[in-house]
This record gives structure tokens, C-alpha cells and sequence, in this order.
């Protein structure tokens, strides 16, 4: 994601710079001097660690972010190591965007981030081409658990019940290869950062608790009832359809 967005900024005119792996004072120093604007690019388990390493070359009025699926934390880690401003971001998409499509950017302002603060952040992004809106941490950590922690939980716990299962693959149906072939690079490839990211979430738990009222629903025969809420999905398209 870091060399994605580093890429989109130089060919959108900005003035940017990178650092990869190893941090060293050496390479860290030239590329901070007068910069704005820091993001963050790592993954959650090495984040606290990177925001110790980079700060000290950081002037003390630049602006701290990052691009973690996760707010609440990072956030509180961002701000007990750098006294400056702080803001959040979450690119919804992944490093290999479709041009075409919409690529939308949450912004979580820190406690001590103004309004300078979260339009250098967020006009960093619509520079690149992305819609960017404002939220809390709160409310994107619940969303996120909802959406990318769910998917990535219930697609883990379906494909483990049906592993070292050879007698059903004669029956494979059309529909199951093409959740198979959806879910194949987040559970082989992105298995181990979806789960750090899960357990990074404080209300991953609580979506699961969720979900499984609505197991016990089809466990009870309630399958129509299942059905009626999930149809609010389509709703619209179904609206839009009607005469």
C-alpha cells in the first residue's frame, strides 16, 4: 500500500518521499526534513514500533497518520508517542485499485487535530483521486468488524468445517467454487494479517456474538426470517425495478 500510494502521489505532482525497511536514522532523516505530512504504511504488529522509529525526525508541527484497518488503537498509540497532530486514515481498497472504481479513504481526526490538519491528510488522497469523509474511531472499528473482520472470520471458520472433507468434492456446485475462489487469497495469502487485524479490532468479539444469534435463527428453522433481512442488500435495485 505504501509503494501504491507513494507512486499515485509522485504521479499526481506532490512532493513526496518513501522509506522502506531497514528504518535507519540515515535513510529516515532526509526523507522527514520538512515534511508535512507522515503516513504510516505497516501492518499492526510492527506499528508501535515504526511510529517510535520515525517521530524523532518528524518537525514538531507535522501531521502523523496512518493507513491501518484498525482506528482506535493506533490512534492511541500515534498520540502517546508524538505530541503533534494526529489523523487517521483507512484507503477501503487494496493495492491494486481498479481505476475506474470508487476508491473511498476514512479520515479519523487525532484529539489534538484541527481543521489544517485533517485537509492536508485528506487532500493528500483527493489528490491521488479518492473520496475521502470523516468519522470517529469508534464508529469505523465497528464497521470494520462488521464488514472485513466478519468476512474474513466466517469464511475462515466455513472452509476449516469442510477441510480433509474429500468425500464432497464430487458435489462441489457452481456457487461454492466461486466463494472458494473469492475467499482463496484472503485465507492462503492475507490469512495471518486479516487474523492480526481481527484480534487488533476491540469489537471483532462482539460481531461474532452477533453473528451467531443469527446461526441460532437457522438453527431454529427461522430461514425465512433470515432471508427477509437479507434481502435489504438488494432493496434498492429491487425499488428500482418495480414499475
Amino acid at each position: 500500500m505504501g509503494a501504491m500510494l507513494l507512486a499515485r502521489a509522485k504521479a499526481a505532482g506532490l512532493n513526496v518521499a518513501g522509506v522502506d525497511v531497514p528504518l535507519t536514522p540515515e535513510a529516515l532523516a532526509p526523507a522527514c526534513a520538512g515534511a508535512d505530512l507522515a503516513i504510516i504504511c505497516v501492518p499492526a504488529a510492527v506499528f508501535s514500533e515504526v511510529v517510535a522509529t520515525v517521530c524523532p525526525h518528524l518537525l514538531p508541527g507535522a501531521v502523523l497518520a496512518d493507513i491501518t484497518s484498525v482506528k482506535e488503537i493506533p490512534l492511541q498509540q500515534m498520540e502517546k508517542i508524538w505530541a503533534g497532530p494526529v489523523v487517521g486514515t483507512h484507503p477501503l481498497f487494496g493495492p491494486k485499485p481498479d481505476p475506474q472504481a470508487d476508491q473511498p479513504v476514512a479520515i479519523v481526526p487525532g484529539a489534538h487535530a484541527v481543521q489544517e490538519h485533517v485537509e492536508l491528510t485528506s487532500g493528500f488522497f483527493t489528490a491521488l483521486g479518492c473520496r475521502v469523509f470523516c468519522t470517529t474511531a469508534e464508529k469505523h472499528d465497528k464497521a470494520m468488524a462488521s464488514i472485513q473482520n466478519m468476512n474474513f472470520i466466517t469464511s475462515l471458520a466455513y472452509f476449516a468445517l469442510l477441510a480433509e472433507h474429500e468425500d464432497l468434492l464430487p458435489f462441489l456446485t457452481p456457487s461454492f467454487r466461486r466463494r472458494q475462489n473469492a475467499a482463496r487469497k484472503m485465507l492462503t495469502e492475507d490469512a495471518r494479517m486479516f487474523a492480526g487485524l481481527f484480534e487488533a479490532n476491540p469489537y471483532s468479539y462482539e460481531a461474532v456474538r452477533q453473528y451467531r444469534q443469527m446461526l441460532n435463527l437457522a438453527a431454529a428453522g427461522d430461514i425465512d426470517l433470515l432471508c427477509q433481512r437479507a434481502r435489504w442488500w438488494w432493496q434498492e435495485e429491487e425499488d428500482r425495478q418495480t414499475p
